[in-house]
């Protein structure tokens, strides 16, 4: 008899709230650092439609924060910009160094077509960031 075990990941969101820059970044990274350590956490999605700005050291956490996650064999993503933000993505080409999904619809709907995913993925808990 074969035994087959299928994982179901489990996404931890982290909701970005005003202003992504230095100010900010301290709660960011701890709450990031609790995520990552989670021993049931396999996927970290940073939600930024409410985020109104970033400067370089936000985007400099994000980079650090992708780098960290993904030392921990983790998936690290954004999602929901807005037209601002998906532009200073663009010209710093960190478009192309994230995993940047649309929405949180548009992410689930990737999760759900990944190899370690079904349909019965889900959240694990929700962050906010402020």
């Amino acid at each position: 008899m074969m035994q087959t075990m299928i994982a179901y990941p489990k996404v931890t969101v982290i909701r970005a709230y005003g202003s992504f820059n230095a100010s900010s970044a301290a709660e960011f990274q701890r709450q990031l650092k609790i995520a990552v350590a989670a021993d049931d956490c396999t996927v970290i999605l940073v939600d930024m439609e409410h985020v109104e700005s970033i400067d370089s050291d936000g985007l400099m956490v994000l980079v650090q924060s992708l780098k960290l996650v993904e030392g921990w064999g983790k998936r690290f993503s954004l999602c929901s910009f807005s037209p601002a933000l998906r532009i200073i993505f663009e010209l710093t080409q960190l478009d192309s160094v994230f995993e940047i999904f649309e929405s949180a619809a548009a992410f689930e709907a990737a999760l759900a077509h990944s190899e370690v995913a079904t349909t019965h993925s889900y959240y694990s808990k929700q962050n906010m960031c402020a």
